[in-house]
C-alpha cells in the first residue's frame, strides 16, 4: 500500500492524488457512488500498485482515513470478502454449502454469489458500505437503479422458495446498526423492507480496515421501520 493525498476526483473513475514526496499521482476508482463524506481535498488515501502493470491508471484507490480510522471504498472487497467467510466458515448461513461460484448467472442478469450443496441453493448479492449517518451504517450513498433491480430480482427467487441473502460490508467502524439510505434513494429503501419481509436474508457485517488489509467484524442489527 502505499499513502498519498486525495486532491479531486475526475468524472467517475479518476482520482487524482499527491504523494509524500509531492508527486502527482493518477488512480483508478471502481467506485461509482459519492462516496460522501469522505472525498475531501487534504485527506490521506491509500492506494495499491495495479496488478497489471501494461494498465494507464498504476494505482487503485482502497480506503481513505476518516478522523482515526480507514474506510474502504474498494467496491470489489465484499466479493473477495464473502468467499473468503465461505472457505473460513465464519459466516454461519454459509454453512454445509459444498460449491461456490461467482458472478453467477440468474435470470436476464448476475449475482455476485451462488453457492450449492446438500443444503441447497442460495444466492447472495453484495454491497459495498461508506456512509454513515447518525452511527447508522446507510446504503446506497446514490440513488441506485442497479440496486433496486437486484432487490427485485432477489424477491422474485425467493417468492420461488429459493434461498437469497444480502451481504453488506460495512468498510467503517462506526455504525452502531444498518438501514437503507431513505433519504437517498426512498424507492430502494422501500424496496429492502419489502425484500426482509418476503424472507430475503440481510447480513451487515463491519469490515476492520487497516494498511495490512481488511477483516471481517461483527454483524450489525437491522433497522426496522
Amino acid at each position: 500500500m502505499r499513502r498519498a493525498c486525495f486532491v479531486n476526483r475526475h468524472k467517475r473513475f479518476t482520482v487524482e492524488a499527491q504523494s509524500v514526496s509531492g508527486d502527482e499521482l493518477l488512480a483508478h476508482t471502481n467506485n461509482t457512488g459519492s462516496m460522501m463524506g469522505l472525498l475531501r481535498s487534504g485527506r490521506e488515501i491509500l492506494l495499491s500498485p495495479a496488478l497489471n502493470p501494461k494498465r494507464k491508471l498504476k494505482w487503485t484507490l482502497e480506503a481513505v482515513r476518516l478522523h482515526d480510522t480507514w474506510v474502504g471504498v474498494n467496491t470489489a472487497t465484499p466479493n473477495r470478502m464473502i468467499r473468503a467467510a465461505w472457505e473460513s466458515g465464519v459466516i454461519s448461513e454459509m454453512a454445509g454449502f459444498e460449491h461456490f461460484k461467482p458472478e453467477a448467472k440468474v435470470g436476464d442478469s448476475r449475482l455476485d454469489a451462488h453457492l450449492s450443496g446438500p443444503e441447497g441453493d442460495l444466492w447472495v448479492e453484495c454491497k459495498n458500505v461508506t456512509l454513515v449517518e447518525d452511527q447508522v451504517a446507510a446504503f446506497p450513498d446514490a440513488v441506485t437503479e442497479r440496486g433496486q433491480k437486484h432487490l427485485r430480482e432477489l424477491m422474485a427467487l425467493a417468492a420461488q422458495g429459493v434461498r437469497v441473502a444480502l451481504f453488506f460490508l460495512v468498510q467503517r467502524t462506526d455504525g452502531r446498526c444498518f438501514g437503507p439510505a431513505d433519504y437517498i434513494d426512498p424507492v430502494y429503501a422501500d424496496l429492502f423492507y419489502e425484500a426482509l419481509e418476503s424472507g430475503v436474508e440481510v447480513w451487515p457485517h463491519v469490515a476492520v480496515v487497516d494498511e495490512e488489509g481488511i477483516r471481517l467484524g461483527k454483524r450489525l442489527e437491522v433497522v426496522r421501520p
